[in-house]
């Protein structure tokens, strides 16, 4: 993946930056054969990276389909491409379907520690994506560094 796609953190240095992008994307993509999904390619130019936490990918897939693929400290999840725009509209979807997943659980009745983690893990994951969503700081740098 390009540099000019990422955000670094701060305190990553360029190697670490480039192992994290790497595992990432790696994720995604066994993340999508696990679904019987296989990879073609992916549109570096649209997808978006902010180390260690989050990675949006634009996968195409060999099915013809492409695919929004979110990885990172994270669930990894994918939404058809048509559920957003670009990747910022993608950060939004998974927070909201997210919300709506940790939701359903609750109205299911969570029966056990790990059930209740995983709840509160997809509440904290999806705030996080939708404030990441709202930032403009960092969307006026990742829309600047793809100029």
């Amino acid at each position: 993946m390009e540099s000019t796609n990422q955000q670094p953190a701060a305190t990553l240095d360029a190697a670490q930056i480039s192992e994290w992008v790497r595992a990432q994307f790696q994720k995604a993509n066994l993340f999508l054969a696990e679904k019987g999904i296989l990879m073609d390619s992916v549109a570096v130019q649209d997808s978006r990276y902010l180390p260690p936490l989050v990675a949006v990918w634009k996968i195409n897939g060999l099915d013809r389909q492409s695919y929004w693929v979110i990885s990172g400290d994270l669930p990894t999840d994918h939404l058809a491409l048509t559920a957003a725009a670009d990747a910022r509209e993608a950060l939004r979807a998974f927070s909201f379907r997210w919300q709506m997943k940790a939701q359903q659980l609750i109205d299911a009745g969570v029966q056990d520690q790990t059930s209740a983690d995983y709840v509160n893990l997809l509440i904290s994951r999806a705030h996080s994506l939708y404030d990441l969503f709202e930032n403009e700081q960092f969307w006026a740098k990742a829309n600047t560094s793809n100029a």
